[in-house]
């Protein structure tokens, strides 16, 4: 039996080694990332089944982190936080997460809660997994379980920015974004960098998914204010 994957989210070097290392020691197989922005790159890479997520985050607080992740996954999301008002406790379910534990914490608390959220989500998954976790429009399947992406049948690899970009449309269909919009929930609206990011992803992806990349029939360009994904369910 493979060990189950965990992603820690943490800025600060203690409480995330600390925390890797006891996981590891418990069987679990663990990878880590500073801020929001690497979180959401392994993510689609690595396909853990669990998320431990810091809330003050540099650059991307975990609030948007935990809202970011929701565009591609389902897996459990715990919350780490100093935070402890209720207020802060109910914004973290709101955004997406499952469950919500205060430092400093005990870690064999965190590993139970962490065994509990698998649990339950292991049970969901079970009677879910073929009719809720396949994202579909046309000749385009995307499986949610190992992320991977089908055009017309056949498995075509994508980076993880075109992956998560190509989640936001399916998701949204027939809904135009801006290139700001888009830029700011794939890449972040903390991060410095030029809007033709967008266009050349969006470019990148219609080649590998498009039938006639010059002439999409699924990412429409909306002149003068951006892009839509046209569902054709």
């Amino acid at each position: 039996m493979n060990p189950e994957k965990i992603l820690i989210v943490e800025d600060d070097d203690d409480i995330r080694e600390l925390t890797s290392l006891y996981l590891q020691k418990k069987g679990y197989l663990v990878f880590t990332a500073e801020n929001g922005i690497n979180a959401l790159n392994i993510i689609p890479e690595q396909q853990p089944e669990l998320v431990l997520l810091d809330i003050l985050l540099p650059g991307m607080e975990g609030f948007e982190v935990c809202e970011k992740i929701r565009l591609i996954t389902n897996v459990p999301i715990i919350f780490m936080s100093c935070k402890r008002s209720s207020t802060d406790k109910v914004k973290g379910l709101n955004a997406g997460g499952d469950d919500y534990i205060t430092k400093p914490f005990d870690l064999a608390e965190l590993e139970a809660r962490i065994k509990a959220n698998l649990r339950r989500n292991g049970l969901q998954s079970f009677g879910e997994v073929k009719s809720t976790r396949v994202l579909q429009s046309g000749e385009i399947s995307v499986n949610l379980n190992s992320f991977e992406v089908f055009v017309n049948n056949k498995l075509v690899s994508l980076y993880a920015k075109e992956l998560q970009l190509l989640l936001l449309f399916l998701k949204n269909p027939n809904q135009v974004f801006s290139s700001e919009q888009i830029y700011n929930q794939i890449w972040g609206i903390d991060q410095f960098g030029d809007l033709k990011t967008v266009s050349v992803h969006i470019r990148n992806l219609r080649k590998k998914i498009e039938k006639d990349p010059a002439h999409p029939s699924h990412i429409k360009t909306v002149r003068g204010f951006g892009y839509k994904f046209q569902d054709v369910n």
